[in-house]
């Protein structure tokens, strides 16, 4: 019987492997161009999420494209210089990516501030680290020969890595929410202007008149009392010199509710901008504050309450947050406030930001003129716990505490409320909780944004 053989298989790759076309690579590159193109397209994305700075927009854009042009060039025509650009380039991106997380960057609007680093953001600085790295290795190490796998070949499994890192944080993006810096009085404080938020209808201020109008909405000019030539130059007096009556109409206040967009116009003498910083702040505490409900996350994370639970309030600090650089940040807060259940929970119902120690009630930024008011609580003895004090009592009449107690120096504080309450979402507590405010003012309850119920319901 007779049994056909086949040719010999080793014998079979060594001829594949002669007839191999061999070609100079540089190792790595393809990996680092795909790396590239990805880390610009997160970038390409992120550029709307920042429209609202201008020079910071551009320079989004400038990213991109560098990134998206190395990769497609590198793909095209790998050389060592062009290798060394795009590593150059792209350290330079991580690096002040890596910078904002760490302390801002002062000279650009828009990253003044350090921000908490997010999924888009860190996928998009890895990605654009992956091809520093790949491409830096390639100009030093130089060119070797090596069987050429072709271009698709040689880039598909880095481009599907590329595409599952790359698409993720692009949807990331969409619903990113950047921090941007809006300076106090004292230069520090900063408020999210991004947050998703309703403004209302337009504003404007009335002439010799602290009251918000609504300038959108139809209302009635009143009747003039001569006819004026629109055609005539001049300041738009009517002829026969009679002014023109404008009768603005007010703007109707809404009732504060967390589940509806925020709108806290209507109040006398409340700028636009004002309104605009405290729904920002409102609003981006909405978003945020949240993944504090739990208090045992609250305390793996170094907040400890403070033993007021039978007030109907109880307040949770981190001491070590106090005096740090973060202020007004859900990511960061000072003091959560959770209002005890029936069945032994506790609801998360407010943020306490704090202000560092040194700052006093009159250097306390202006957030949202006479919407919001900072308090301080300069009446309240600790016990000398160095980790977790608790309050014990209140001082006495000079203002002192007992030897076995403690009293701290005040710190400026202000309530950010995630629940209706009667007195509006900056609400302060009542009775001895209340706190002391700047002397010459009046306490403040906004009932013009007030919800029915009561305060932290």
């Amino acid at each position: 019987m007779t049994i056909a053989v086949g040719a010999d298989d080793g014998a079979t790759a060594g001829r594949d492997r002669a007839d191999a076309v061999l070609v100079d690579r540089l190792p790595g590159i393809a990996t680092a161009a795909v790396a590239s193109i990805g880390a610009g397209l997160v970038h390409a994305g992120a550029i709307g999420i920042h429209a609202e700075h201008t020079n910071l927009a551009r320079l989004f854009i400038v990213v991109s494209v560098f990134q998206l042009a190395f990769g497609i060039v590198t793909l095209l025509r790998p050389t060592r210089w062009i290798a060394a650009v795009g590593a150059i380039g792209n350290l330079v991106a991580v690096g002040a990516w890596l910078t904002t997380r760490l302390t801002g960057i002062s000279w650009i609007g828009g990253l003044e501030t350090r921000e908490a680093a997010q999924f888009a953001d860190t996928a998009c600085a890895l990605l654009g680290l992956v091809a520093a790295g790949l491409a830096l290795t390639a100009a030093l190490v130089g060119a070797h020969r090596s069987s050429d796998p072709g271009l698709t070949r040689g880039t598909t499994l880095p481009a599907m890595v590329v595409a599952a890192i790359a698409i993720p944080a692009l949807f990331s993006g969409a619903t990113h929410v950047h921090t941007h810096t809006i300076s106090g009085a004292d230069g520090t404080t900063v408020i999210d202007e991004s947050a998703p938020h309703d403004h209302g209808s337009a504003t404007g201020v009335a002439a010799g008149s602290s009251t918000t109008v609504d300038e959108s909405a139809p209302h009635d000019h009143g009747t003039a009392t001569a006819t004026t030539d629109p055609s005539a130059p001049g300041d738009g007096t009517p002829a026969g010199g009679t002014v023109h009556e404008h009768t603005p109409t007010a703007v109707p206040t809404v009732p504060y509710d967390p589940t509806k967009p925020i709108d806290l116009g209507g109040v006398a003498g409340v700028t636009p901008e004002e309104q605009a910083r405290a729904e920002n702040l409102v609003a981006i505490t909405l978003v945020r504050l949240p993944q504090w409900s739990d208090p045992a996350s609250a305390e793996a994370a170094g907040f400890h309450s403070i033993g007021d639970a039978l007030t109907g309030f109880e307040h949770y600090i981190n001491w070590n947050w106090i005096n740090d650089t973060d202020y007004l940040d859900p990511d960061h807060p000072e003091s959560l406030v959770y209002v005890p259940q029936a069945d032994g929970s506790k609801k998360l119902v407010s943020a306490m930001y704090m202000l560092p120690d040194t700052t006093t009630l009159a250097d306390v930024p202006d957030i949202g003129g006479a919407l919001t008011q900072w308090h301080i609580h300069d009446n309240l003895c600790f016990t000398k716990d160095p980790v977790a004090p608790r309050v014990a009592g209140i001082t006495d009449a000079n203002g002192g505490c007992p030897a076995s107690l403690q009293k701290f120096v005040p710190a400026p504080m202000i309530h950010v409320w995630i629940t209706p309450n009667v007195c509006g979402p900056f609400a302060a507590l009542e009775g001895v909780g209340a706190g002391q405010i700047q002397p010459g003012q009046e306490r403040l309850c906004d009932h013009a944004h007030g919800a029915s119920g009561t305060l932290g319901g």
